[in-house]
C-alpha cells in the first residue's frame, strides 16, 4: 500500500461517520453518568438543619421529617430541671447543611434520675483510693468527714444523711460524702490484751534488802567405835 493509498482512507465518508458516531456515544454516556450520580447523591441539594435542641422528641420529629432529614436517638442523659424525653444534644448542629434524608442523632433527657452502684471500698482501701474510684465512675463527692480511728481509712459513707453500704444504687446527682479515719482513738474504745495479764500486786524490792538465811555449821567428826571380835573356842577333837 502506497502513502497515497494510506492517506486516501481518511478521506473515507464512512470512516468520519463511524468515529462522530462513537464520540456521540461517549459524550452522552458521560453526561448520563453525571446526571444519574447528581440524583443519586441529591447533588447540589442542602437542607439547613434547625435547632431542635430541649424540644420534645415527637415535636423534633416532626419538624425533621418536613424538612425530609431522619432522627434517631444515640444516648439519654438527665438534666433534673428539664422533662422527660427533651432533646438534650443533636449531631449535627444547628445551621449545618446537608442532603435529603441525612440522620440526625439525639441524646434524650432520662424519665428517671440515673443510678450508679456503690463499689466495695467500706473498710476496704484507703481515702485516696476511694475517691479517685468514685471521681472516675461518676460520683459527686463533698469534703470528706473525719471519725475516730486509723488515719485515712475508709470507715463508712454517707448519702442524703444516711448510711449505704457495697452494691446500693445512688442517683448519680446526690452527694457523696466519705467517712475516713482522723488517727485518734475513741475515748470508749477499750484495749484489750490477748494473753497478757497485768500483775496489779507487783512490788519493787527496795535497794540493800537481804534474803534472811540461817547459817548451817559444820559438825564434828565423831571419834570410831572399836569393833568387837568374837573368839570361839576350839573345838574338842576327840583322841
Amino acid at each position: 500500500m502506497t502513502a497515497s493509498e494510506f492517506f486516501g482512507k481518511f478521506k473515507s465518508k464512512y470512516l468520519w461517520g463511524n468515529l462522530a458516531a462513537m464520540a456521540l456515544v461517549i459524550v452522552v454516556l458521560l453526561m448520563g453518568a453525571k446526571i444519574g450520580i447528581g440524583i443519586y447523591t441529591h447533588h447540589g441539594e442542602a437542607i439547613v438543619i434547625p435547632n431542635i435542641v430541649h424540644k420534645k422528641y415527637a415535636n423534633a420529629a416532626n419538624v425533621l421529617d418536613q424538612l425530609g432529614l431522619r432522627i434517631e436517638v444515640s444516648d439519654t442523659g438527665y438534666v433534673k430541671t428539664l422533662p422527660p424525653g427533651c432533646i438534650l444534644e443533636q449531631n449535627p448542629g444547628p445551621g449545618e447543611r446537608v442532603k435529603a434524608g441525612h440522620v440526625i442523632y439525639v441524646t434524650i433527657n432520662a424519665s428517671h434520675t440515673p443510678t450508679l452502684t456503690l463499689p466495695d471500698i467500706i473498710d476496704n482501701s484507703s481515702l485516696r483510693e476511694a475517691m479517685a474510684k468514685l471521681t472516675a465512675m461518676g460520683f459527686k463527692l463533698t469534703p470528706p468527714q473525719f471519725v475516730p480511728g486509723e488515719k485515712d481509712w475508709v470507715y463508712g459513707v454517707v448519702v442524703g444523711g444516711r448510711h449505704v453500704v457495697y452494691g446500693d444504687k445512688i442517683p448519680v446527682d446526690a452527694a457523696v460524702t466519705i467517712q475516713a479515719g482522723n488517727g485518734q482513738r475513741d475515748a470508749s474504745d477499750s484495749v484489750n490484751y490477748v494473753g497478757v495479764e497485768p500483775d496489779n500486786n507487783f512490788e519493787d524490792e527496795g535497794e540493800g534488802d537481804t534474803d534472811p538465811f540461817e547459817e548451817v555449821k559444820e559438825q564434828p567428826a565423831q571419834p570410831a567405835e572399836p569393833t568387837e571380835h568374837t573368839h570361839s573356842e576350839p573345838e574338842q577333837r576327840g583322841e
